[in-house]
């Protein structure tokens, strides 16, 4: 058993039983990111009535994602893999979004997906992938830019919940894919742990590192101030 976790957006967990059984919670309320994730999981383990003795190793989705949200899953994230003594892998919460939209085998291998998701500022993260054999494969980014100034290559297909905040940059939902589907909006973690499962088996190291991009909107004064007397 394998668990998964994300607060790059949403507060998100998941236990990966096997190859098929897989059960995943989320919760939008914002800003309750420390006050949701335990919770959640141990909803989970609840649920599938598997003690958390049981996880074998712990994902969690490394963003990039704002600074205090992200930094709740990934310190979370450590501390149970030092309670439990399993190993913690990172994964890039974008390729999670990626991932369901190359599974869905409505889309064809080389196929360009971008995924944007809001980094406020009126700027977006974003990263491009191409389909091969119904994955979704890195080909540049992440990194963050002003919606405009995303670079972009013809016959994309645009993901992620940026995309409806800017539709006049990125157009409307692309027919290939359901724009209901939540899985192609906020990462699940169940993709998270099917991708670090496959990167593992191929011999990649998936450092649980965050990937902020920029600094954080809050940081500590540099020094004292002068008081005139």
């Amino acid at each position: 058993m394998h668990l998964g976790i994300d607060t790059s957006g949403e507060v998100a967990a998941a236990l990966v039983l096997d190859e098929v059984h897989a059960e995943s919670l989320a919760d939008d309320q914002p800003r309750r990111h420390a006050e949701l994730l335990a919770p959640l999981i141990a909803e989970l383990s609840e649920r599938k009535g598997r003690p958390l003795r049981d996880v074998e190793s712990i994902v969690v989705g490394t963003g990039p994602a704002l600074f205090t949200g992200l930094r709740v899953g990934l310190v979370t994230a450590r501390t149970l893999g030092l309670a439990l003594g399993v190993p913690v892998h990172g994964v890039s919460s974008l390729d999670a979004l990626a991932e369901r939209a190359a599974q869905l085998g409505a889309v064809d291998d080389g196929t360009p997906l971008l995924v944007v998701t809001d980094a406020r500022r009126r700027e977006v993260y974003w990263a491009r992938y191409e389909v091969r054999d119904r994955a979704a494969v890195p080909v540049s980014g992440p990194d963050v830019a002003a919606p405009g100034d995303v670079p972009r290559v013809p016959g994309e297909i645009v993901l992620g919940a940026a995309r409806d905040l800017y539709p006049e940059v990125f157009g409307a939902p692309d027919p290939r894919v359901p724009s209901h589907d939540p899985d192609l909006r906020s990462p699940n973690p169940v993709h998270l742990v099917r991708i670090a499962q496959r990167r593992l088996a191929a011999g990649e190291e998936l450092p649980a590192d965050p990937l902020y991009l920029r600094r954080p909107d809050a940081v500590p004064p540099s020094g004292a101030k002068r008081v005139l007397a």
